[in-house]
């Protein structure tokens, strides 16, 4: 079972091999991805001698851009997923640039949900559920913690992961200062996810910063739902608490997203509360792709 077929099970991947490292600890740039698409397009591959040549940057980025393709869900062993050509084929990619922040809420999804990187989801799904603040310090002794079992021996490099949580950081904390202008084209610090402060007793801490349902486009939303229900007609109460988790949006806020999505009485989804049984059920099956373009199409 291969990690996309996998990620229909939302909420098993806990129970897997973590896997880390694989970045070359190069946070993913903006036009990364774009890049490596147009890359792969035009029948280049990742393991030719001449990858540095046609992507114009050193053997170790090449390895980078090879990696967050896979990790956002947009490659498969080197061959693009429907959503990379959905995003950016030439002329009919719908974001080819990423300028809408609704398909950065998709790729933030697909990183966190399906786990190919196992920190993202170790950090928004186990550790989110018990703390809203961590130092770099307090995140990788609860990483260790969760390496200390049998099923994940000799996985846990204290090197490896440390650099895990700078390149995490890097992706999703907006800098700070003006000496790395770089660091200003990490690719999801326009979410808004983490914010960092500064004090004098703990030194530099990060916190969770709570995602109003008004910021996702009610599309985006319902297109996880149809990827997490699978081949089921239902989205369980403990699914919607991981896809809150996700979004670091309170339930209630996730509910009353569906709520509206449901309202608009075309998809066939209806959130239902009866003798305290909360879930999602779909009486329609819609393909998630053709929910995208209805959102892209609209704008």
């Amino acid at each position: 079972m291969n990690a996309y077929s996998t990620a229909l099970q939302f909420g098993s991947l806990t129970t897997t091999r973590y896997s880390f490292s694989g970045h070359e600890s190069f946070h993913c740039r903006l036009l990364w991805l774009k890049k490596g698409y147009d890359f792969l397009n035009n029948g280049h591959a990742f393991n030719s001698p001449d990858a540095v040549v046609h992507l114009g940057v050193g053997k170790n980025m090449v390895s980078a851009i090879r990696y967050w393709l896979k990790v956002f869900g947009l490659t498969e062993n080197d061959v693009q997923t429907e959503l990379a050509h959905l995003v950016f084929t030439d002329n009919a990619g719908f974001d080819r640039f990423l300028e809408d922040t609704n398909t950065l809420w998709l790729l933030h999804y697909n990183l966190t949900n399906y786990g190919i990187a196992s920190i993202y989801r170790l950090l928004f799904l186990e550790y989110q559920r018990e703390h809203k603040e961590f130092d770099r310090e307090t995140l990788q002794q609860f990483i260790k913690r969760k390496c200390s079992v049998p099923e994940q021996k000799n996985v846990y490099n204290e090197n490896t992961v440390k650099k895990d949580v700078n390149v995490l950081l890097q992706t999703y904390v907006a800098p700070t200062s003006l000496k790395t202008l770089e660091d200003f084209s990490a690719l999801l610090i326009d979410l808004n996810l983490i914010q960092s402060k500064s004090t004098e007793n703990k030194g530099i801490t990060y916190n969770f910063n709570e995602i109003s349902s008004d910021a996702v486009a009610p599309e985006i939303i319902l297109y996880c739902l149809i990827d997490i229900k699978g081949e089921d007609n239902t989205v369980s109460f403990d699914k919607l608490k991981e896809l809150s988790l996700i979004f670091c949006m309170p339930l209630s806020e996730l509910i009353e997203a569906i709520k509206r999505i449901e309202a608009k009485g075309r998809y066939g989804i209806h959130y239902t509360d009866n003798s305290g049984i909360k879930n999602v059920q779909f009486t329609r099956t819609f393909n998630k792709y053709d929910v995208l373009r209805d959102y892209y199409q609209a704008i």
